[in-house]
């Protein structure tokens, strides 16, 4: 359970700096899709380096801390 709250976090914090960067964006561009997309490839890293599995118990906390890393990082922009 610690390991889980340890990288819902670490998914929370390495979304920051792309919901920053996507709110400048306009919606649906090419850096906008590449602002919601990037992340993933550091959030899987963290979960395999973390041996945290994408199951359907560890799936919520995970998706909830991604796009709520994405809407914090646009709320710090404005």
């Amino acid at each position: 359970m610690t390991r889980l709250l340890l990288v819902t976090l670490a998914i929370l914090v390495i979304n920051l700096p792309f919901g920053f960067w996507r709110a400048g964006l306009r919606k649906f561009s090419l850096a906008w899709i590449v602002a919601v997309h990037a992340p993933v490839p550091l959030v899987i890293a963290v979960r395999y380096l973390a041996g945290v599995d994408f199951r359907w118990d560890t799936a919520p906390f995970l998706i909830a801390a991604f796009f709520a890393g994405q809407f914090l990082g646009a709320r710090f922009r404005r």
